[in-house]
C-alpha cells in the first residue's frame, strides 16, 4: 500500500475485514488497506473507513483521436473520438507504453478538471461521435467512467472503454452496461507472462472476454502487443487465436501491435514487422476473419476484407481511410458493397473523414 489519501468520491465495491482493514473488490488484486492507505492502483484508497476514488473528475488531459487509434476498426470508422484518462493502473506492466500516466505518483499537479457533463458537451462541440476512457484503465476510475457515459448517452454520444479487462464480475457488469464499445488488451496468453511482467493473472481477462461475447451487446475488439522473446512465439499465437475461435467466434477482430522499448523494458528491441505480419497470418489461417497489424506501416494488414468475396471493404493507410465499399442500413449495420455479406461491427452512413489528426483540448471544469 502507498501514501495516505485525502478523501475522495464514494465507491461501493469494497467490504470491511475482521482485522479492521478494508478490502477493495473492484479488481482481482483485492487490495486490503488500513485507514489512509491506497491500493496498488494508487487512486482507490481508504478514507473514513470506506474505499474512495481520489481522481474523480480529474484527467491526464483530453485529445481528439481517430477511433482507429484505440484501436477499433469496426466501430464508426473514420470518426473522431474524445479520449481521456486519469492516473494509476491496477497492473504493473513492465512494457507499459503510457507509463507516464499509469505510473504517475505526482498527478495532482498535472490533472485537468472536468465534470461528466463538460466532457459530453466537448464531444458534441468537436463533432466526436464517441468518448473513450483510455490511456490508463477505466476499471480503476469506474465511477467517473460510468458518470461520463451517462452524460454522453444523454447527448447521443457513444462510450468506449480501452481496458485490460482485469476486473471482478459485479463491477464488470456495471461498467460494460454503460459502454457501447471496447478494446481489450490481451497482453499475452500464458499465466507466466501475466505474473512476471504484469503482476496479474490471465484467467480474469479471459473471463471478461467471454462475458463481453456471451452476456452483452458491447462491440469489442482485442489487441495483443507482441514483445520479442516474451509473447511472440508461433505456438503462443496459435493457442491464442484458437482460443478466440473456440470461445468468441471468428468475427471478433484481433489487432497484433508492434512493441517499442519503454518503461522497464528498454533492453528489448522493437518488434520486427514480419512478427506482426506472421501473427496476423496465423489468425487468418485459424479462422479469424478480421485480423490486423498495428504500430507498423502495413496497408494490407490495416485493411478490412469481405470474408466471402475477399474484396477490400475498408482500406486504411495508418489512420487514413481510403477504399470504402460498405453499404450501411438501419441499426448501425453494414454490408459488403460487392456481394452483400454482413460485416460485423457498428456502421452509420458514410465514413468519417477525421484521418490521422490528433487535437488536444482544454476543458472547463464546469458545464457550458
Amino acid at each position: 500500500m502507498t501514501e495516505p489519501t485525502a478523501g475522495g468520491h464514494p465507491t461501493k465495491y469494497w467490504h470491511r475485514l475482521d482485522d479492521g482493514r478494508v478490502q477493495c473488490d473492484v479488481c482481482p488484486r483485492f487490495c486490503k488497506m488500513h485507514e489512509g492507505q491506497r491500493g496498488l492502483c494508487f487512486v482507490r484508497g481508504v478514507a473514513g473507513g470506506e474505499v474512495v476514488l481520489t481522481t474523480y473528475g480529474r484527467s491526464s488531459g483530453f485529445c481528439v483521436d481517430p477511433i482507429e487509434k484505440k484501436p477499433l476498426n469496426h466501430f464508426l470508422p473514420g470518426t473522431p473520438v474524445l479520449s481521456f484518462g486519469t492516473a494509476g493502473c491496477n497492473l504493473t506492466c513492465k512494457f507499459c507504453q503510457n507509463w507516464d500516466i499509469s505510473k504517475s505518483r505526482e498527478f495532482d499537479k498535472l490533472q485537468a478538471h472536468a465534470t461528466p457533463e463538460a466532457i459530453a458537451d466537448a464531444a458534441v462541440k468537436t463533432g466526436c461521435r464517441s468518448v473513450a476512457v483510455t490511456y490508463n484503465d477505466p476499471v480503476i476510475f469506474l465511477e467517473y467512467a460510468i458518470d461520463v457515459a451517462e452524460a454522453c448517452h444523454a447527448r447521443d454520444i457513444k462510450m468506449v472503454a480501452v481496458t485490460a479487462g482485469y476486473i471482478t464480475p459485479e463491477p464488470r457488469a456495471e461498467l460494460f452496461r454503460h459502454m457501447d464499445a471496447a478494446n481489450v488488451d490481451l497482453k499475452g496468453f500464458t499465466e507466466g507472462f501475466y505474473k512476471n511482467l504484469c503482476s496479474g493473472s490471465l484467467a480474469p481477462v479471459l473471463d471478461t472476454l467471454k462475458y463481453l461475447k456471451q452476456e452483452t451487446d458491447v462491440w469489442f475488439e482485442i489487441t495483443t502487443l507482441l514483445i520479442p522473446g516474451e509473447n511472440d512465439g508461433e505456438a503462443e499465437i496459435e493457442e491464442l487465436t484458437a482460443w478466440v475461435m473456440d470461445n468468441l467466434g471468428p468475427d471478433v477482430p484481433l489487432h497484433f501491435s508492434a512493441f517499442h522499448p519503454d518503461w522497464k523494458m528498454t533492453d528489448k528491441p522493437n518488434t520486427p514487422m514480419e512478427t506482426v505480419v506472421r501473427a496476423r497470418k496465423i489468425a487468418l489461417k485459424n479462422g479469424i476473419r478480421y485480423a490486423y497489424t498495428g504500430n507498423v506501416h502495413d496497408p494490407e494488414g490495416d485493411a478490412t476484407y469481405c470474408p466471402n468475396c475477399a474484396a477490400v471493404v475498408v482500406g486504411r493507410d495508418w489512420y487514413e481511410l481510403g477504399t470504402w465499399a460498405v453499404e450501411t442500413g438501419g441499426n448501425y449495420t453494414g454490408n459488403c458493397a460487392a456481394c452483400g455479406t454482413v460485416l460485423p461491427g457498428v456502421f452509420d452512413g458514410a465514413p468519417g473523414d477525421w484521418g490521422r489528426k490528433r487535437m488536444q483540448l482544454k476543458l472547463s471544469p464546469q458545464t457550458s
